[in-house]
């Protein structure tokens, strides 16, 4: 959650499962788009640029989730969406202080929408300037606006095999998963002291990034990280240090931005990719996600529960701090089961009042900002999403807005829900974990494959 770096990793750091729920992943080269009538596009990927490339071996890449129905393990398998076309009246009814508290997060996504610079810019520009002038305490004035602007489509996954052309269709899915997340707020310093002693660091100065644009055109956006060593043959790139490698040692003395006091907390930051600290004097640190040593994500959640330490269900993030706190001899051991390591930079706080900011820059709505595949649903859409609430279960039915993605938000039907600052918001954003049916409001005679850009 920062102004926007250019790969899809960022805001959310490495929240490659939501508080440690993971999800089998599919290929990243198979991704495709297509839409009810059958289309469907993709890229070739070209190869070229040797260091990179090598470089992008080392590595792996983010993919989409699986949906079932599951195939035989033996087949190789592609996630694309469909989109359906349904009358406004089919969609799951939103309650009228539901709506109302929704707006505010579209009238955001607007502000940012109309200053885009491509041709889908034209398609959001008449609905974004009728909003203007919707009253927006009323209900009955909301809905009157959806209902005459946009048209609803609903999300639906296929699973189908990895074969040239368009494989074979193995399944369809309706519903896929959602997780919640939240903006941490830790207690720290500027200096090295008691009970500041656990670092946050900036990005090191030996970090490579490389983009792989230039040598996959279909991965645009991507990058992957590593390190330059010189051998016998000359300079190569090499994966960047693990956490165990970063954390046992001094390989990142001198890039310390600010010291916590909870190494359990400061993982979760990391979790999330985005937070605030507050300092000894009162005054607080909103810090963003910088960049990532480009390992993959591993659930230390998963490892508890393989290893018998946790039941299945209390791997959420509140159980798994409460096993640290009763281990703190294997913290260590625990920690450094995830490679994956984040850097931050600090950031404005601006308005305190304000959630930080999403891909799409503009400050999160806590309940109603939501982190998509921007692949499948455009950034900045209204999308209404039907699910249950993670305090009550009680089935949960809103309008959000898709402001903002996340390393492991993959896959037409995979959402994650802001909740908010501090405590309480991780708490509700810890127990997210439910299916969830999503239905993309897209501007009449507009797409979604056309705001896409495909």
């Amino acid at each position: 959650m920062e102004h926007r770096p250019p790969d899809d990793e960022h805001q959310q750091g490495q929240r490659d499962q939501r508080f440690e729920n993971d999800e089998p992943h599919l290929r990243v080269e198979g991704r495709g788009l297509r839409i009810a009538n059958g289309t469907s596009s993709g890229r070739a990927i070209a190869s070229h640029c040797r260091s990179a490339a090598t470089l992008a071996a080392a590595f792996v890449l983010g993919a989409c989730q699986t949906l079932p129905p599951a195939p035989p393990p033996s087949i190789k398998t592609v996630t694309q969406a469909r989109y359906e076309k349904v009358a406004f009246d089919t969609l799951p009814a939103v309650a009228d202080a539901d709506l109302v508290a929704a707006w505010p997060a579209w009238l955001a996504s607007c502000r940012a929408l109309e200053r885009g610079g491509d041709a889908r810019r034209a398609s959001w520009q008449p609905v974004c300037a009728a909003a203007t002038v919707v009253d927006a305490g009323s209900a009955a004035a909301i809905r009157a606006y959806l209902r005459e602007r946009f048209d609803a489509w609903r999300v639906l996954a296929e699973t189908r095999e990895d074969a040239p052309g368009n494989g074979a269709l193995i399944g369809v899915a309706d519903r896929g998963r959602i997780t919640g997340y939240y903006e941490p707020l830790l207690n720290g310093s500027r200096t090295k002291a008691p009970p500041y002693t656990v670092p946050l660091h900036r990005p090191p100065d030996d970090l490579l990034t490389v983009d792989l644009a230039s040598v996959y055109p279909e991965l645009a956006g991507k990058r992957v990280r590593g390190r330059l060593v010189e051998t016998p043959g000359g300079r190569r790139v090499v994966p960047y240090w693990s956490r165990e490698e970063l954390t046992n040692g001094t390989r990142l003395a001198g890039a310390e931005l600010l010291w916590v006091d909870d190494a359990i907390e400061a993982f979760f930051l990391q979790v999330q990719g985005s937070g605030r600290v507050r300092l000894p004097d009162g005054s607080v640190v909103r810090l963003g996600y910088a960049d990532v040593n480009g390992h993959p994500y591993r659930s230390i959640g998963r490892w508890l529960v393989e290893r018998g330490e946790l039941k299945l269900e209390d791997a959420s993030m509140q159980g798994i701090q409460a096993w640290a706190r009763a281990n703190p001899q294997r913290l260590d051991e625990l920690l450094n089961q995830n490679p994956s390591y984040v850097f931050f930079r600090e950031l404005p706080l601006g308005d305190p009042n304000a959630g930080p900011l999403g891909a799409l820059a503009v400050a999160l709505t806590a309940g109603y900002s939501v982190a998509v595949d921007p692949q499948y649903v455009p950034l900045g859409a209204p999308v209404v999403i039907a699910t249950q609430h993670p305090a009550t279960n009680a089935p949960l039915v809103r309008m959000v807005a898709a402001q903002d993605t996340g390393g492991a938000i993959r896959g037409p039907l995979r959402f994650d829900l802001f909740w908010g600052t501090g405590r309480e918001a991780g708490a509700i954003a810890g127990r997210q974990r439910h299916d969830v049916a999503a239905w993309i409001l897209v501007p009449k005679a507009a797409t979604p494959a056309a705001l896409l850009g495909r």
